[in-house]
């Protein structure tokens, strides 16, 4: 019951808090802009990337989030969109769209929780148009060892308690080994604690 009320109530919330900080609201800023056409937005949540969005570029957006919890958050952001937004209570695994609808698909910190990163990322592929853009901006793998292994103790736990975020998944490699080509990466440590601060930033197109 505890662990209930946890995931449905407290989670959401704690989840809203750590991923507006200042410096993640940074990077939102600088990739979300990127999105072009029919956008699906993998992992939703409570709508933190929809201020970023370039209305005139966006011609409606699906957002993909299989927290109730999460959806309810965003719903005041969702009614203000300048463009038309469709959330649908789905996850990543199996997304609820035809093959080949969607011109951009943007993830932004929502990869580390997926429980089958692999099987998304098919997904997202699938639904692309050929030459499709995925947006994506993760935090991840360090490429430094002694970072690396405090990520790879503290994961087992931590996910547990943050709605299944992993801190040790190479997201750029998880996304080329899904059949895209990373045409922009920017990688480096955002301010806080570095097992969680390392990120991951780009502009991959569907091959």
């Amino acid at each position: 019951m505890v662990g209930q009320v946890y995931s449905r109530l407290l989670l959401p919330r704690l989840v809203q808090i750590a991923c507006s900080t200042g410096a993640v609201t940074r990077q939102r800023q600088i990739w979300v802009p990127r999105a072009r056409g029919r956008v699906l937005e993998v992992g939703f949540g409570s709508g933190l990337n929809l201020p970023y969005y370039k209305a005139s570029a966006v011609k409606d957006l699906v957002g993909l989030e299989p927290s109730p919890g999460m959806a309810r958050l965003a719903q005041r952001l969702v009614r203000e969109a300048p463009f038309p937004v469709r959330l649908l209570e789905a996850g990543a695994e199996s997304i609820p769209l035809e093959s080949e609808s969607v011109d951009t698909v943007v993830i932004t910190y929502s990869l580390c929780s997926v429980e089958a990163p692999e099987a998304a990322l098919a997904e997202v592929r699938r639904v692309l148009r050929p030459g499709g853009r995925l947006v994506f901006c993760e935090h991840g793998a360090s490429p430094d060892r002694s970072v690396r292994r405090w990520q790879d103790r503290v994961t087992p736990v931590w996910r547990r308690f943050a709605g299944g975020c992993h801190l040790n998944r190479n997201v750029p490699g998880l996304i080329r080994e899904a059949g895209f080509q990373v045409r922009e990466l920017e990688t480096g440590y955002l301010p806080g604690w570095k097992p969680a601060a390392w990120n991951a930033a780009g502009l991959a197109r569907k091959r």
